[in-house]
């Protein structure tokens, strides 16, 4: 879609700050339903790039230019400008923003995409050489240097950024010692059933050392500058390692908001229409938090498919049909190397009160699926699966239409992705169950979710 420079002037500015999942599908969106100019403005990488890659091009599965999906000339394709640089501040009332190289840009509309930033320790000896966290495009860079004849590594923080950061050292045959604050991995938010799973996997299948409930004191150097090894607050035990991957989680990016009137509490405080306090800015992705979060969801909620959802939400309010973000129900997955993991609704580390709950863990030791349920009614409220690949489909509308278990348990085997490829667990699991709640439940073989997909 080409546009004469007349054209080009007359139209409206919808500016964005960052190029990730949130920016880029709002982009592409806005481009679809519109001929508005739209400029992308991004210090850390010229095109978008999928950032979950990162750990296949480290391990050599993927070259960097492999995770950028869409060609280079894409954007300029569809008349979106790409900025590559930094936004310095924000002057909300004559709506231009001031770059780092010293331009100045204004915008009809701002988008603020700024995405998160990781945590840091703030301890002694964070600063050597070989200490870091990973998360952009730079990092990786980093740590590609940072590993080179590197032998023992250190990982601080029991999260998915945690475990990909050790499937990535030990793809160089590095060993890695993991400190974790909590009594069991993920432990904050994965229930002690499904943590202890996590950990037995880690440590035997995987060879990972765990160190729980505790933390660094301090980052041991040496005299050229280098981490040579960390000592432990709790046991005083001193880790001879050559790296130390700081992965304790990550904060909403709100930095540039600190000069402007923008409201802010941890993240950029948005309404249901992801709208600031200030008129014509906006913002989505893992910088924003709601300020009136929906029912089973966070105010804050830092994944991938929420961003992608809050850019097509957007796109549709800033070209004339407002619509509230709706995210339904919560979902994620992940994988623990090779252990993948799902999750759908409400599966909280605690049992919550008039919640009563299921586990099940096959016979053989690969799979372990915690159902959560109400106690009177008996509706599902959440499910968290391991080793098995569930039917996103079927758990949204098992969760929307309040199922009872006994149902869902019923008709399990309908709710499993590629049933005839993988060992089925659908009588074992109802013969759990009956045995634990004194119950006489049946299998049921139809598949009644086909008829879900195509409708």
């Amino acid at each position: 879609m080409k546009t004469s420079l007349t054209q080009t002037m007359a139209m409206e500015h919808i500016v964005i700050i960052g190029n990730g999942i949130a920016g880029s599908t709002l982009a592409r969106h806005v481009r679809k339903l519109s001929n508005k100019r739209i400029t992308m403005i991004s210090a850390e990488h010229d095109n978008f790039f999928s950032r979950t890659a990162l750990m296949y091009v480290y391990m050599g599965h993927m070259r960097f230019k492999d995770t950028e999906p869409y060609p280079k000339s894409f954007w300029a394709d569809n008349d979106i400008a790409l900025v590559h640089d930094k936004v310095k501040c924000i002057d909300v009332q004559h709506q231009v923003l001031s770059l780092e190289k010293g331009e100045r840009l204004a915008y009809d509309k701002l988008v603020l995409a700024t995405g998160s930033r990781p945590n840091e320790l703030k301890l002694k000896g964070e600063e050597l050489l070989g200490v870091q966290g990973l998360y952009s495009k730079q990092d990786l860079e980093y740590m590609k240097a940072n590993t080179m004849g590197v032998e023992h590594a250190v990982i601080v923080g029991g999260g998915l950024i945690g475990v990909e950061m050790a499937e990535m050292l030990l793809s160089r045959n590095i060993t890695v010692d993991f400190i974790v604050r909590d009594t069991h991995f993920w432990g904050s938010v994965l229930p002690q059933a499904d943590a202890q799973f996590v950990d037995q996997h880690l440590q035997k299948h995987h060879g990972l050392t765990l160190h729980f409930s505790e933390e660094l004191e301090e980052i041991l150097g040496a005299d050229v500058g280098r981490v040579k090894g960390v000592r432990t607050l709790h046991g005083q035990k001193e880790i001879q390692c050559d790296f130390v991957g700081v992965t304790i989680g990550v904060h909403p990016n709100i930095a540039v908001t600190f000069e402007s009137d923008i409201a802010v509490n941890r993240g950029i405080l948005v309404d249901e229409y992801l709208a600031t306090n200030i008129p014509n800015v906006y913002a989505i992705g893992d910088c924003t938090e709601q300020k009136n979060p929906l029912p089973g969801r966070k105010a804050i909620e830092q994944v991938w498919y929420t961003g992608r959802m809050m850019g097509e939400t957007l796109a549709q309010t800033l070209c004339g049909n407002p619509t509230k973000y709706s995210p339904g129900n919560w979902f994620n997955s992940a994988k623990f190397f090779d252990l993948e993991y799902q999750t759908y609704g409400s599966v909280q580390a605690q049992l919550q009160a008039g919640e009563e709950e299921f586990v099940f863990q096959s016979k053989n030791g690969k799979v372990l699926v915690h159902f959560v349920y109400e106690e009177q009614t008996k509706a599902l409220i959440g499910v968290n699966a391991f080793g098995i690949r569930l039917r996103h489909e079927v758990f949204d509308h098992w969760l929307n239409q309040q199922t009872p278990i006994t149902e869902v348990l019923t008709n399990f085997e309908s709710a499993v992705f590629d049933p005839e490829f993988f060992t089925q667990y659908g009588a074992e699991i109802i013969s759990v169950f009956n045995t634990e709640k004194k119950m006489n439940i049946a299998l049921t073989p139809k598949k009644w979710w086909q008829k879900l997909i195509q409708a």
